[in-house]
């Protein structure tokens, strides 16, 4: 048993242990759903503070740069910090951060609370990792895949809660509910979570400057946070340009558009399966058919113009499950490489995911430009393929 591992206070026992990740899995949904509150709100927001909308739209992009930062420079704390602690404070942060949203005056303290929601939203990434090391090892995969079920519902549900809220309250309501909402979950996690009290000595510099050393060290990580960063790509390719196809080729309204995305509660559904693939050790011909599926899931979406809205439909579910699986999977083979690193390598391992996305975002533009639907679901599902080439050589490596 790892230094680190040992410090944990008090082995719950298995009913706690129940408890430690039910809350765990409600709080990372919660705290990521922070993310995604503005996102159907944008005009609201720009007619409230007198915005141009194309300058309000930028607040979904700004909360993620400073989600990126936080998983940088604040998740990876766990490995030095008391986890309570540090829980406490992270999510009391948020909870400021939402409530200095709610009430900005004018779009610059809007977008300064914009970013700080985003870097107070990453406990949700050191709750990941502390939850995993409470585990048994044969039971870690299954652990991982339950929190990040209870994760992507949060992502899911955001969007919906945020828009109906805001028809009956206003758009400030959201944030300020939000925060409301943080604070308790602060106090429910502070009284869940075990005490893990990290082996200290190293300086904030030093311990950043460790990162890009685990990354080299660890070969699996590379690979794992490769595979995800294509597949995050393909994600962020087909829930950025699926809408745009809905809407233009299918004559879909926003509402519509927002039920057709209730598909993504699929890969949620999947999460604590693929966690139990990983425990069995099937990682490997796991990670292959996640690949496959999500290739597959692209290129019978990109025939709709002959299999109709059941060939998007199929695409929306088959995509989300192969991305799903193949998170979870990575997540439970990193966690197992350095009991002592696992909020570092975990901040590693999501961002480098998180880039793979904003470059899949990014080319949805050029490509529905140059060469429509056809040519983003041609890429969707070239990608994966690229991944399993790769992948295929990895055979007792993760």
């Amino acid at each position: 048993m790892s230094k680190v591992e040992s410090a944990t206070v008090g082995a719950p026992p298995a009913g706690a242990d129940r408890r430690l990740v039910f809350v765990a899995a409600v709080a990372c949904g919660a705290i990521v759903a922070n993310l995604y509150y503005a996102q159907p709100l944008v005009d609201l927001i720009a007619a409230g503070l007198g915005l141009d909308p194309a300058t309000a739209s930028s607040v979904v992009a700004l909360t993620q740069v400073g989600y990126g930062v936080g998983l940088l420079l604040v998740a990876p704390l766990v490995d030095l910090t008391e986890s309570r602690r540090l829980l406490t404070v992270t999510l009391l942060a948020a909870a400021l951060a939402l409530a200095l949203t709610a009430a900005a005056p004018s779009g610059g303290w809007f977008f300064a609370g914009s970013f700080l929601i985003g870097v107070g939203s990453v406990a949700a990434q050191m709750l990941l990792p502390i939850v995993a090391s409470a585990a048994p090892e044969e039971k870690r995969g299954e652990v991982v895949g339950t929190v990040m079920s209870g994760l992507l519902f949060g992502i899911l549900l955001s969007r919906p809660f945020s828009s109906v809220l805001a028809d009956v309250a206003g758009w400030r309501a959201v944030f300020a509910a939000s925060a409301a909402f943080m604070v308790l979950i602060a106090f429910v996690v502070r009284a869940a979570v075990p005490s893990r009290r990290p082996e200290g000595g190293m300086g904030y510099g030093a311990f950043l400057a460790s990162m890009p050393k685990l990354l080299a060290r660890h070969g699996v990580l590379r690979r794992r946070a490769g595979y995800q960063a294509a597949m995050f790509a393909v994600f962020s390719l087909f829930w950025t340009a699926a809408p745009m196809r809905l809407i233009d080729a299918y004559g879909f309204s926003h509402s519509l558009v927002g039920l057709f995305a209730l598909a993504g509660a699929t890969g949620a559904l999947v999460a604590p399966w693929a966690g139990k693939l990983a425990d069995r050790g099937l990682t490997y011909p796991g990670t292959l058919a996640a690949l496959v599926m999500a290739s597959v899931g692209f290129a019978v979406a990109g025939a709709d113009g002959w299999l109709g809205l059941a060939g998007l439909l199929f695409g929306a579910v088959v995509v989300d499950v192969g991305v799903q699986i193949n998170m979870i999977l990575g997540q439970r083979a990193i966690y197992g490489l350095d009991a002592e690193a696992r909020g570092r390598l975990n901040g590693l391992y999501v961002a480098i995911l998180f880039l793979g996305g904003a470059a899949g975002s990014t080319l949805v533009s050029p490509l529905m430009t140059s060469f429509g639907w056809p040519g983003v679901a041609a890429v969707g599902a070239i990608l994966p393929l690229i991944a399993f080439a790769f992948a295929a050589f990895d055979r007792g490596a993760d």
